[in-house]
């Protein structure tokens, strides 16, 4: 190391290093002031962490005391659930039955039964359950058959006379009696004479508001109340040959389930109306039912003059006479104009015999009536003709609480052009006057045609042909289906096949034809 330089340089050295001595004095006490701030905040950071930690320990204990609380009560819940679902299980299995319920107005049971009197009524109520249990298939040893029919039996044991079908009214009552009798569940009800008692008593109301009619707020609402009921499993109607029920099964089959339950029980073919909304029938004409309707055989109108023929005048001898001839020609006259019985009987092979009531009064044994001579021709009696007198009008007829329906003017020609539309080409009447079908595309009938105004009067014609479910009770103001029949003229309902019911006709009301249908 050079030894030169003078003391100059070694005092620039030492002030050299003394001013990076005091510049490193300065780094290090920057340092320590900075490390204190930092410790200062993370010390009191670390103050919060730990308060914070120690109240999360705190909700933590609380929480897991709170989950051991809910658990415990899950499991109490689950408990109680498996408890509610097994005795929910339990109810529905536990006395599951099929109701059976039969318009008897229309569903007849066989001939053969009703003959058999309290026995056949038992032999019917056996008969119906072992075909019913034949349809449930496995669960048949556990189910049960209610069965309820309802009928006018005044009416239909009348109707059965007229048809042949019954001799005396009390077979048909010692059968509905053995029909009740025969099981626990089975009962037949004589609903009385009224408007469509029987459809009431199976349909029941639409709902459980009030109406102004008594008799609607006493009505069982079998139908509903047994559809709204777990146990019931399968619902039969036996209503295949009325018409008046398609809306009501229109109605109930809005719920698809509910459709599933139902089945009509055919006794007479059933009508197209109800097979449209696509139920389920069972037939059951070979053991049980007859699919012929109940006729009247019996001739309504008849002509209340006897015919000339039943009344018997017989000749005697006529001493000749001794005036003038033309005395004599009178008398011949009178001889041939009034013949004996042999003369009578023994006349041209030609002439009918009588066929009367006052013919068939006369039997083959019975004593021949008095002669009577006559000398000469007798003169025609004649009866001073009286002016007709004026008979006072009758007061108009009432059916009911609605009244009488608003005659509908029809054109002829219209009329026809509907009638002539058949089977899905028939116009659909909801669609036409009530507005749009409310089953769409899924209507059997006709929805695209536009007819003219004619013709929408033409259906609403046709439509009030059809009786109206719930009669004069009715309160729909716009309803298209009749509440009397419309069909009579002049005492007499000229329908060939009408459906109303008698009482839907005015007093004394004649049918034009021999087969009037109960």
């Amino acid at each position: 190391m050079a030894m030169g330089g003078g003391i100059m340089d070694y005092v620039q050295r030492f002030q050299n290093l003394q001013l990076h001595r005091d510049t490193g004095d300065e780094l290090i006490k920057d340092l320590l002031l900075y490390t204190e701030r930092v410790e200062s905040g993370l010390r009191a950071e670390n103050q919060q962490l730990l308060s914070r930690l120690r109240d999360q320990e705190l909700d933590l204990d609380d929480a897991r005391k709170s989950r051991r609380e809910f658990q415990q009560q899950l499991q109490q819940l689950e408990s109680t659930n498996g408890l509610l679902l097994q005795d929910n299980n339990h109810l529905k299995s536990f006395n599951p039955y099929v109701v059976v319920l039969i318009d008897g107005d229309g569903l007849l049971f066989k001939e053969t039964f009703i003959r058999q009197g309290l026995e056949g009524g038992k032999r019917a109520a056996y008969a119906l359950r072992t075909a019913i249990l034949s349809q449930c298939g496995d669960f048949a040893n556990n189910i049960e058959v209610v069965a309820k029919v309802y009928a006018n039996l005044a009416g239909l044991s009348k109707a059965m006379r007229r048809d042949g079908t019954l001799d005396s009214e009390s077979d048909l009552r010692d059968f509905t009696l053995g029909f009740t009798q025969g099981k626990a569940t089975f009962d037949f009800i004589d609903v009385g004479y009224g408007k469509e008692r029987a459809d009431n008593k199976i349909k029941g109301e639409v709902s459980f508001e009030s109406r102004s009619v008594p008799s609607l707020m006493v009505r069982a609402e079998q139908t509903k109340w047994n559809l709204r009921n777990i146990n019931c499993k399968h619902l039969i109607l036996g209503i295949s040959h009325d018409a008046g029920y398609a809306p009501f099964l229109d109605e109930l089959f809005q719920d698809h389930q509910t459709s599933s339950r139902i089945t009509v029980l055919e006794g007479f073919l059933t009508v197209r109306e109800l097979t449209s909304t696509g139920v389920s029938i069972l037939n059951l004409n070979d053991t049980l039912f007859r699919s012929e309707k109940l006729v009247d055989r019996v001739c309504i109108i008849r002509d209340p003059t006897p015919p000339a023929a039943s009344v018997g005048v017989i000749g005697a001898p006529i001493p000749k006479p001794t005036t003038t001839s033309n005395s004599s020609s009178s008398a011949v006259t009178a001889t041939s104009s009034v013949k004996s019985p042999a003369a009578s009987a023994t006349s041209t092979p030609s002439t009918a015999p009588a066929t009367t009531w006052a013919a068939k009064a006369v039997g083959g044994n019975a004593s021949p009536p008095p002669q009577i001579t006559l000398p000469l021709q007798p003169k025609p009696v004649t009866t001073p003709v009286r002016a007709a007198q004026a008979k006072p009008t009758p007061p108009p007829w009432n059916p009911g609480a609605r009244g009488l329906d608003t005659p509908i003017q029809v054109s002829q020609s219209a009329l026809d052009n509907i009638k002539k539309r058949k089977d899905s080409n028939k116009l659909c009447n909801n669609h036409y006057l009530r507005g749009p079908c409310a089953k769409g595309d899924a209507c059997v009938f006709e929805h695209k045609y536009k007819p003219t105004k004619d013709e929408i009067t033409a259906i609403a014609f046709l439509a009030r042909l059809n009786p109206c479910t719930n009669g004069q009770d009715c309160e729909v103001k716009d309803c298209i289906y009749g509440h009397h029949c419309p069909s009579v003229r002049d005492g007499v309902c000229t329908h060939p096949y009408c459906k109303f019911e008698t009482e839907d006709h005015p007093p004394n009301t004649k049918f034009r034809t021999k087969s009037h249908e109960y």
